[in-house]
């Protein structure tokens, strides 16, 4: 009778383990999975880091690619699936708030031009319009000839843009000039 107890209990621990998604790291008490599935890909986790500022930790931001890179240029040129996710760990974030910083972000990765992707700059950030709350996640994915799909919690909220927007886009946290260097360097997993 022990024995068959004992082995029931150990095959309910076993069954819980393996039914518990695994997660390649914890970054400010948020799991990032290893794998995140894009149209037409399975992409890995390739670094993460958390966006801080005036000493407040604001999200986590993390990024996805096919095969992991640390050429921060050729990960925004890549016309091929990949996704950065956002994880809100502060209730300091508004909308306000993060569409003004998303457009800072989008000026230094454009060099301040961003005549030729205008609308879909702002088409992107009309998903910011509505409430942000601490947890939310976004999930910014592009998938080649069709855009980046913008999912908020996991709903869908938008397609928008080409790879000329793709690479604007990642440039907020992979160009030279980017939200925030030491969070750049571990979302290409050189920290």
């Amino acid at each position: 009778m022990k024995k068959a107890l004992s082995t029931g209990i150990a095959s309910l621990f076993l069954t819980a383990v393996l039914a518990t998604p695994v997660s390649a790291r914890t970054v400010e008490g948020v799991d990032l999975p290893e794998t995140f599935t894009a149209p037409q890909a399975e992409l890995k986790l390739n670094g993460a880091g958390t966006r801080s500022k005036w000493f407040m930790d604001l999200y986590v931001g993390s990024l996805y690619v096919p095969q992991a890179s640390s050429d921060a240029a050729s990960i925004i040129n890549a016309d091929e699936p990949q996704a950065i996710t956002l994880h809100i760990i502060s209730g300091m974030i508004t909308s306000d708030k993060m569409i003004s910083a998303t457009m800072e972000g989008f000026e230094k990765s454009s060099g301040g031009d961003l005549s030729a992707i205008k609308g879909e700059v702002e088409q992107f950030l009309a998903v910011f319009s509505e409430e942000i709350r601490e947890g939310d996640v976004f999930d910014l994915v592009y998938a080649p000839g069709e855009g980046v799909r913008v999912l908020k919690n996991g709903e869908l909220r938008d397609t928008v843009g080409n790879l000329a927007f793709k690479k604007a886009l990642f440039g907020i946290w992979l160009s030279d000039k980017p939200a925030q260097q030491d969070l750049k360097e571990k979302m290409l997993g050189q920290r």
